[in-house]
């Protein structure tokens, strides 16, 4: 098994960036975010009650780039061992994404900073509920 050049390692590194950042924080995964949590519809802010059967452990994971971003890594990583013609130009792909996102966050004005709504209430609603169940 050979490992990816210094190049080729930081278009992965960018690209499971990316992904993490897509899966976790972006407004296009909203909806399905809110499935995999059964956060359902009807929870829309902070503050709201979390529904009892919010996968607790399942948000923690997807909010931690220690935790879901490392197993991105991997992901990235098999792929590029089992098919780097197929693994490198979609890396990237994402890894052209994750630069944009960088400059965008970096020279961008403070409100175009922000993560989506929905992303930063379930991070919010993390802590809720996690005290929720300290105190049983």
């Amino acid at each position: 098994m050979t490992s990816p050049s210094w190049f080729q390692f930081l278009i992965l590194g960018l690209a499971a960036w990316s992904t993490y950042h897509l899966l976790a924080n972006d407004d296009i995964l909203d909806r399905p975010r809110r499935w995999v949590l059964r956060l359902g519809d009807e929870w829309t802010k902070d503050g709201d009650p979390v529904p009892d059967d919010y996968r607790l452990k399942w948000g923690q994971f997807l909010s931690c780039p220690y935790c879901a971003g490392f197993w991105i890594w991997i992901a990235w990583l098999v792929f590029w061992w089992a098919a780097p013609g197929a693994a490198l130009p979609a890396a990237f792909v994402m890894g052209g994404r994750a630069i944009v996102i960088a400059a965008a966050k970096t020279l961008g004005k403070e409100e175009d900073k922000l993560v989506s709504r929905d992303a930063e209430a379930i991070s919010d609603g993390l802590f809720e509920v996690a005290e929720k169940i300290s105190k049983k």
